[in-house]
């Protein structure tokens, strides 16, 4: 028998022998359901990277009308490829209408026996205001009162990030993560804080620089409970008086 028989006879015994240990210890079916998992991420990916590829050429000739009406010429060096480039950027600024709460999550939210609050502060955001198409930017800051659950902290950050990335007004986007928080974990309560700087404000318009824009949402215990909202409420504040 040749090498590379052996070898394969050898990987498939070995195969047998894992798939056979993983039923006797009852791994079989969650392996099975993790791969299923793995796939379907990996087609849905690739769905969505196959609709904005398709729908880049529309909103490239879009921003070239753009340049246009504003009086640009656009066969310009500077100019050539930057209607494609701004098609991408916005792209980029708006994923999360792609993106769900429960695609991120995944396998992050753990079994703990905890029930103190916790915290997550100075989370940095970017978004688009809805209005004029422009920045506003600052911090998050985040906390919730566990039932019988918590999530990775990481996934905190990414619950924000795919309501950010999209068209928004601060205060919507204040409520909608508190709600995905509260929807995906079910605790006591979730509060969100957050305290940004609109562009709208201080590019055009009033043109106030040092101007800010503080909004929260607060659900369960942290509406029910003045206690628990005064003790978040006055650990998001010192973090916003060590930034100024």
């Amino acid at each position: 028998m040749d090498y590379q028989k052996v070898k394969a006879m050898s990987s498939l015994c070995n195969d047998e022998i894992v798939s056979e240990l993983k039923c006797r210890n009852g791994f079989a079916e969650l392996s099975i359901e993790t791969k299923k998992a793995a796939v379907q991420r990996v087609n849905e990916t690739s769905r969505k990277e196959a609709e904005d590829e398709s729908r880049l050429p529309v909103l490239e000739a879009a921003y070239m009308t753009i340049l246009q009406g504003l009086g640009e010429n656009t066969d310009r060096q500077g100019l050539l490829r930057t209607p494609l480039r701004a098609a991408k950027a916005m792209q980029f600024l708006t994923k999360g209408y792609h993106e769900t709460v429960y695609d991120i999550l995944n396998d992050a939210i753990f079994d703990e026996d905890h029930e103190e609050l916790v915290i997550v502060k100075d989370i940095d955001v970017f978004s688009l205001c809805e209005h004029h198409l422009v920045p506003f930017f600052g911090k998050v800051h985040i906390g919730y009162l566990p039932n019988k659950k918590v999530v990775g902290l990481s996934k905190l950050a990414r619950i924000v990030e795919i309501y950010s990335r999209r068209l928004q007004v601060q205060e919507r986007l204040t409520k909608q993560i508190a709600t995905a928080i509260s929807e995906a974990l079910q605790p006591a309560g979730v509060a969100v804080v957050i305290e940004a700087t609109h562009m709208c404000m201080v590019m055009r318009g009033v043109q106030k620089m040092n101007s800010r824009t503080v909004t929260s949402a607060m659900l369960g215990s942290f509406r029910e409970d003045p206690k628990t909202r005064e003790e978040f409420l006055a650990l998001t504040k010192n973090a916003m008086k060590l930034k100024t």
